[in-house]
């Protein structure tokens, strides 16, 4: 009964459930950045190389569940479409918590490596985390249509528009994100800083 009132709210009221999600979703992550909040357990060096190695894997099966929904919904599988949109949704909220953890517990990974590799990371990484924080309604938007309408009742929502939108903006972030995750970890090299700062790489 509270299962199918909660649903019955999230589908009058999608706008208004996407706003305060998204306010809790960006305040955990400013709360992590900003505050010395003890919540998290302190982590090694190499604690962090394995969160950091466990976000890459988490984001490129995300991208995958992505690419697949979208495809799919294409192709006319809305059950298929539905299953790999949810599912790449729940990666990204384990990626959430392992990001938390990994930053609030541990330091951060600061690029070493010539100028023009520096800067070119600098751009992938500023793009990847600006489409993170904009595609965060979006996503939560159509996540939401999709959760409390009927593949028939969507056709009269703004749930295709919006859904490519969050898709494209989601799979360029995710991509993006691996991308520097490459190049930090495996192609340059880096140090660990103690610093939480803003420009942090998956």
């Amino acid at each position: 009964m509270a299962t199918a009132d909660a649903q019955q709210r999230l589908r009058e009221r999608p706008i208004g459930a996407t706003i305060f999600l998204t306010v809790v979703g960006y305040t955990l992550v400013l709360g992590t950045f900003l505050l010395d909040v003890p919540l998290y357990p302190e982590l090694t060096n190499a604690q962090v190389n394995l969160l950091t190695h466990a976000i890459a894997v988490i984001n490129t099966a995300t991208t995958i569940l992505l690419v697949a929904g979208w495809y799919w919904i294409r192709a006319g599988e809305t059950g298929k479409h539905r299953v790999a949109m949810i599912s790449g949704f729940a990666l990204i909220m384990l990626f959430l918590v392992v990001y938390l953890i990994k930053v609030g517990g541990g330091g951060t990974k600061l690029f070493q490596g010539p100028d023009w590799a520096y800067y070119s990371y600098l751009v992938m990484l500023a793009i990847h985390i600006i489409l993170s924080i904009v595609s965060v309604p979006v996503v939560l938007y159509a996540l939401i249509l999709g959760l409390t309408h009927t593949p028939a009742e969507l056709r009269q929502t703004a749930h295709a528009r919006v859904g490519r939108i969050a898709a494209g903006a989601w799979i360029l972030s995710l991509v993006l994100g691996v991308v520097t995750y490459v190049l930090l970890n495996h192609v340059f090299t880096y140090e660990f800083s103690a610093m939480l700062v803003p420009l942090v790489p998956v």
